[in-house]
């Protein structure tokens, strides 16, 4: 199976083919529009801006982030120049933390050629490429739309099998319920084990090697057979865990879309600290 992740070089090679669709996808938990503003400031070139709160997101649903129809996902698409077809490289600046929401909707859509930047956009500029300012626009797309396939919403996490594995990307501060900054209580779900997604990235926000990868997911009782069920606060950054799975060669995750944030606005049991 082909990386879902792609370098700077390798990036670097395509960049100028005119069916390449570069997405900056960087978004700010307490500065929802700042990322269109970085975008503008200098982005890599060819690269077009997709908003987490209106191309990612739908504006009513289970918790902060609920995903768009597909129908609605295909119509941003397509406003994005995207067809099946299109070869996809995603980029943030956090080490694929929001990128790999795109690269989850597009693969869970059927979209097999999407990719995230190793290392974002920090990688591009620390190879000595340039940025651009320049806004891309390319000639609308369109694909076939499915179902959702990959979730389970707050029943179906009440309802998991014994066995299954579930898997929190928030912050240890988050998870123990030291702080919480948006959602209505602080702490985890109960039986829920931390796993930050920074823990899969190196100092430089860089995957680490697939067996390194693995091993944290073994320490948290996941392995390639593993029933597994990620959540972050919103149903974004969850996705990076799945992101790294799959680069370590693990069967790919469920996502709880509503995650802590749906949990939380619920008259469910909260759990504290360290354990599960």
């Amino acid at each position: 199976m082909a990386s879902p992740l792609i370098t700077v070089d390798e990036l670097g090679s395509i960049i100028s083919d005119p069916t390449v669709r570069v997405v900056d996808c960087r978004w700010y938990l307490a500065e929802p529009d700042r990322g269109v503003s970085e975008y503008r400031d200098g982005h890599i070139p060819g690269a077009i801006y997709a908003s987490l709160e209106s191309d990612l997101s739908a504006p009513e649903g289970d918790g902060r982030h609920p995903l768009p129809s597909p129908t609605t996902f295909a119509a941003t698409l397509a406003s994005l120049g995207i067809t099946a077809g299109t070869p996809v490289i995603a980029y943030d600046d956090r080490g694929g933390a929001v990128a790999a929401r795109l690269w989850w909707m597009l693969t869970d859509q059927g979209h097999t050629l999407t990719r995230v930047l190793d290392g974002g956009i920090q990688a591009w500029m620390a190879s000595g490429r340039s940025l651009s300012t320049d806004d891309a626009a390319y000639p609308s797309g369109g694909m076939p739309t499915r179902p959702w396939s990959g979730i389970v919403d707050v029943t179906g996490v009440i309802a998991r099998n014994v066995s299954a594995v579930l898997l929190d990307a928030r912050s240890v501060e988050r998870y123990r319920g030291d702080e919480e900054p948006v959602d209505p209580k602080a702490g985890h779900i109960p039986g829920a084990r931390s796993m930050p997604l920074d823990v899969n990235l190196d100092s430089e926000l860089t995957f680490l090697d697939a067996d390194s990868v693995q091993a944290s997911f073994a320490a948290l009782g996941v392995d390639d057979a593993a029933d597994v069920i990620v959540h972050c606060g919103s149903g974004v950054t969850a996705c990076h865990l799945i992101l790294a799975a799959e680069s370590a060669g693990l069967r790919r995750p469920t996502l709880y879309v509503g995650s802590w944030s749906d949990w939380s606005g619920r008259d469910l049991p909260v759990a504290t600290g360290d354990l599960p």
